[in-house]
Parts: structure tokens; C-alpha cells; sequence
């Protein structure tokens, strides 16, 4: 994930802390090792030795995460993830990559995508989650004339880079990594109902979870 040094972490724990049941959802089953980037404090990685991974290994640039995950997971490196991105491989073999939330706070995600995708084997999977910057919420910042800078959510003030599903795709594509799944997160809220409003979908669509394969 990106630096936080200047939010609280009791104001990003639930952007970053979370078990993430929705990209567990899409890990395939018989997963045996998992490389997990910027794997926070490791509660995504715990559940999924919960669920019955056998190992998982996480890259996390916040010491006091990093230090946290150490508990929960198998190995931790800490580092920030482009700066160890060439050495991607002194980690192994894996056969689940899951790269949550974190792409979007990377100068260059594609290089990084590239790099880790490189340490999986044949045909197994990538889960990619992405928040949609194609939403009501931006147009409606946008038509005032503002970009606003939050703590979490779409306009995390961390965030470097922006998605749509075609950019999600294109860079999942130039990792050499082929999309066989997209499941769309609905805005939360008093809004969620409008997602099932024809022509609304895109608009209505909070974040992206893309299943990929290794070429």
C-alpha cells in the first residue's frame, strides 16, 4: 500500500484492516500459496489461511503493518513494493497473487503488475481489486470544479493512479495476465439501489474485483 504517514491509522483501519470476504470470494479453490502485496496488517492473508491456504506471503511498506502481519502471516517483507518489485522472484513460486487496493497508490502499477505476476506459475490466478473512478460521485465532484481528498474510499488522498475497467483490463493484459472474471461492488449506502437502474450500472459501480490468469 502507499505511505499513510499523514492519516491516522484508526481513520484508514477500515479501508485497510478488513478480512476482504468479496476478494476471498475469488481466490480458486485448492489454493496452496499466496503472494498478498501491500497485505496491511494481515487479516486478509489470516482469513485465508482460515479458508485453508497453506502458506501466504505478504509485501507491506508500513513498519507498524508489516509488524503486525508478521503475527498472522507466514513471511513479511517489508519494503515498498515497486522498490522490490525486481526481486520478485527470491520469493518463489506462487499460485495465487492477490493485489488489494493497493495499484492505485503506485507511481507505476503496470511495471509492479508485470514483475509479480512474473512469480506465478502457468494458469493460476490473479485477484485484483480497483476502486471505479467512473462513478456519479466524480462527475458530480467534477461539475464543481473540485477533486476532493479523503482518507479512504475512491478519492483516497494516497491514490497516484486511476481505473476504469477497460484500464483494469488493459493493465492486467500487459502483465501477461488474461481476465476470466469482473465482479462489481454497487455503491454503498442510499444509492445502492440505483445500481440495478438500466444505464446506471457503470455510474453506480464503486470498485472492480478482477479475476485473472497467468498466461
Amino acid at each position: 500500500m502507499g505511505s499513510m504517514s499523514t492519516i491516522p491509522r484508526a481513520e484508514r483501519a477500515n479501508a485497510y484492516e478488513g478480512s476482504r470476504p468479496d476478494v476471498r470470494a475469488l481466490v480458486p479453490p485448492g489454493v496452496r500459496r499466496v503472494l498478498d502485496l501491500g497485505c496491511a496488517s494481515g487479516a486478509l492473508g489470516a482469513a485465508l489461511k482460515a479458508d485453508g491456504v497453506h502458506e501466504v506471503v505478504g509485501i507491506e511498506r508500513d513498519p507498524a503493518y508489516a509488524a503486525d502481519a508478521r503475527d498472522r502471516l507466514d513471511h513479511v517483507v517489508n519494503a515498498n513494493l515497486e522498490s522490490f518489485a525486481p526481486r520478485a522472484a527470491e520469493l518463489g513460486r506462487f499460485d495465487c497473487l492477490i493485489a488489494a487496493d493497493v495499484l492505485e497508490h503506485l507511481v507505476d502499477p503496470w511495471s509492479a503488475l508485470r514483475a509479480y505476476a512474473s512469480v506465478l506459475e502457468p494458469g493460476c490466478a490473479a485477484v485484483i481489486s480497483l476502486p471505479n473512478v467512473v462513478t456519479w460521485q466524480t462527475l458530480w465532484f467534477l461539475a464543481r470544479g473540485t477533486w476532493p481528498r479523503h482518507t479512504q474510499g475512491i478519492f483516497d488522498a494516497t491514490h497516484l493512479r486511476w481505473f476504469t475497467l477497460s484500464d483494469a483490463e488493459e493493465l492486467c493484459a500487459q502483465a501477461a495476465l488474461d481476465v476470466e472474471l469482473v465482479q462489481r461492488i454497487p455503491w454503498y449506502g442510499r444509492a445502492r439501489p440505483l445500481y440495478h437502474v438500466p444505464g446506471l450500472r457503470t455510474l453506480m459501480t464503486f470498485q472492480y474485483i478482477v479475476r485473472a490468469r497467468r498466461c
